[in-house]
């Protein structure tokens, strides 16, 4: 058998697996050495094939593919640099637990370290951030070693779907010829079926009691939910305060700022709330007991710091540390949390009725504050603009910096069909536009809340929108720089170095840049244009550029007489209190 068979129905067994195993998408930039991968793809012909030219671009559309279907997605690409491009978003799906498959190419054993052109040691290139490295043997067709290939797909399917979902890297070394022989009879072999099942631990019911134990004669206590993927997680945690009639602290990615659950004990402006150390240092706080991720908001974690005498229950539904505080007293590694609230639910605690009712009031005057309208537009009611006219069965993409930390302020609580995300894995800048798309190429309409940095800095992932005329709604606030160090010490210094440094003005002409991507432009002037202005986006589809312009200093000051006005409430409220909350 020749080689160039013996390749063909190697990587076509493989290739058959990977779809038998669920795999739908492969994201492909274009190379020389990854032809054999390439070409067997675009042949196997039910696969949705994306092809971009930027690798960086193109794991992080990949990875928002994956962020939304929770399904791989398979990356691919040539030998050298090319993979070195993918390092980011592999870093991004590692902490926000993504399953992604990466098939790198590579040349065979007898060019590398003799200066064969394009090739570079990628041997475990990406670290540990993969849950699993492999490097394939050279293609061969005997029985033994198509069997091989087709359990390495199987493995690489549930090794990325396993908690924690991750990164899965298999490099291939490739010989020439590199161009498969599709004339070949029988080439993709018999599938073989592969069922993964995704599963948590249910935590004892001696155990559930002695949480309980800790908690019977505790009054003050709080629910909180930081970014979860888990529909029914987050109707649990309702069911679980509607229970104990307990407030729910609800980051913006917990899935409990939207949907048509009951929000009575949602608690979505407690970051406002919670800005002031005075208000904090009032609040009598007994227990704590956390769902998902480490919430977005800084003023929680502070609150942590500095109680540290509570106790503190943390629910972690996988493995790993999630809590970068402190030692918690319960830290419950691997437990199902649906079925630890119903559990928790069918006890009764009975809080403070006071404690939660004040929460309650508390947070109406706080979004009141925040909701105050006025016809000239700020980057906070660029967030509001976006709730009141996004429509049901879309997604929210929120950049990091100073986007995700305005919708942690600003998005309310509501019965919208929306999903709000962000990739708060390692809280990068990169890639944000790519990722976004990579959503909306799961028949989403998306929208992107992003600063004119971010924007800058993943440009290049407009092209797929161009080329494969994905619907996205760009709301761009653009303060010519880094918005978010305007908050920051580095501001307050006043150094004659901050613009060079952390300012960062481009004075790009954004108008310009939305031509070269075939995109729609509009540049509202004032808050009647650009709710409009949204509205006719979400209508007329496509890629949409709505530049939202913005005085860094006004900025400050303006979100400063928010939490202003809520601190001296607040602590008018605390301070004037017989019964200190």
């Amino acid at each position: 058998m020749s080689y160039r068979e013996s390749l063909t129905k190697y990587i076509a067994n493989f290739v058959n697996q990977l779809y038998v195993s669920g795999v739908r998408n492969v994201v492909i930039s274009p190379g020389s050495r990854s032809t054999p991968l390439s070409l067997t793809f675009a042949e196997y012909d039910r696969f949705q094939l994306w092809v971009d030219i930027d690798e960086r671009s193109a794991a992080f559309f990949a990875l928002g593919m994956a962020k939304e279907t929770r399904e791989p997605v398979v990356l691919v690409c040539t030998s050298g640099t090319a993979a070195a491009n993918y390092y980011p978003a592999i870093i991004e799906a590692h902490y926000s637990r993504i399953p992604l498959i990466v098939l790198t190419a590579d040349r065979p054993h007898e060019l590398r370290d003799v200066g064969a052109p394009q090739t570079i040691n990628q041997l475990k290139i990406f670290g540990d951030y993969p849950k699993w490295f492999h490097e394939m043997a050279l293609p061969s067709a005997t029985v033994e070693m198509l069997r091989y290939a087709r359990n390495q797909a199987k493995r690489a399917i549930q090794t990325a779907l396993r908690p924690n979902c991750g990164v899965v890297h298999l490099n291939f070394p490739l010989r020439e010829p590199l161009v498969p022989d599709f004339t070949l009879q029988d080439i993709w072999g018999e599938e073989e079926k592969s069922l993964t099942l995704r599963a948590v631990s249910q935590l004892s019911q001696p155990n559930v009691e002695l949480l309980i134990d800790k908690l019977k004669n505790k009054k003050r206590g709080i629910l909180v939910c930081g970014p979860q993927d888990r529909t029914e997680l987050g109707s649990a945690i309702v069911d679980l305060a509607e229970a104990w009639g307990i407030p729910i602290f609800a980051d913006p990615l917990s899935l409990l700022r939207n949907g048509k659950h009951s929000n009575k004990w949602i608690v979505e402006g407690y970051d406002a709330i919670l800005k002031s150390k005075a208000v904090r240092d009032l609040l009598e706080l007994d227990f704590i007991i956390r769902f998902g991720a480490m919430p977005v908001s800084k003023a929680y974690l502070q609150l942590l710091q500095e109680k540290q005498g509570i106790e503190h229950i943390v629910v972690e539904e996988g493995e790993g540390y999630r809590e970068p505080v402190g030692v918690p007293t319960h830290f419950l590694n691997h437990c199902d949390g649906v079925h630890l609230c119903r559990d928790l639910a069918s006890y009764p605690i009975k809080i403070d009725e006071k404690w939660s009712a004040n929460w309650r009031k508390w947070n109406t005057y706080t979004k009141e504050v925040l909701m105050e309208k006025q016809d000239r537009l700020t980057e906070g009611l660029a967030v509001i603009g976006i709730q009141q006219t996004i429509p049901d069965h879309t997604v929210l993409f929120a950049s990091n910096s100073m986007p995700i930390r305005d919708v942690d302020t600003f998005w309310f609580s509501n019965q919208q069909l929306v999903k709000v995300l962000a990739n708060r894995g390692a809280n990068g800048i990169d890639g944000i536009i790519s990722t976004a798309l990579g959503i909306s190429a799961t028949d989403k309409h998306t929208t992107l809340l992003i600063g004119d940095v971010s924007f800058l800095h993943s440009l290049n992932g407009l092209l797929l929108a161009k080329n494969y005329r994905l619907n996205l709604t760009i709301v761009l606030i653009n303060n010519n720089g880094g918005g978010i160090f305007s908050f920051l010490p580095q501001a307050k210094d006043k150094s004659k170095h901050y613009e060079l440094l952390f300012g960062t003005p481009q004075d790009i002409d954004i108008q310009k840049l939305a031509a070269a991507y075939d995109a729609s432009y509009e540049k509202p002037e004032n808050w009647t244009n650009y709710v409009r202005t949204l509205e006719n986006s979400y209508q007329r589809g496509g890629l949409t550029i709505v530049e939202v312009e913005t005085d860094r200093t006004e900025n400050v000051s303006w979100h400063q007489q928010k939490w202003d006005l809520i601190k001296q409430y607040l602590l008018h409220e605390l301070e004037g209190s017989d019964d200190v909350l």
